[in-house]
């Protein structure tokens, strides 16, 4: 029983490590920003 508790807690943290190098690469993909400038008209305001 405590070997495959053991066993699952490795396997939780092997996992944790790969989610976590995967977000340090892809984690910041967004778009850079950029200055929107459109005119907008409004109908009876």
């Amino acid at each position: 029983m405590a070997l495959r508790v053991i066993k699952l807690l490795l396997f939780l943290a092997i996992v944790t490590g790969i989610s976590l190098l995967g977000y340090s690469f892809f984690g910041d993909m967004s778009p850079n920003a950029a200055p929107q400038n459109k005119s907008v008209t409004l109908n009876g305001g």
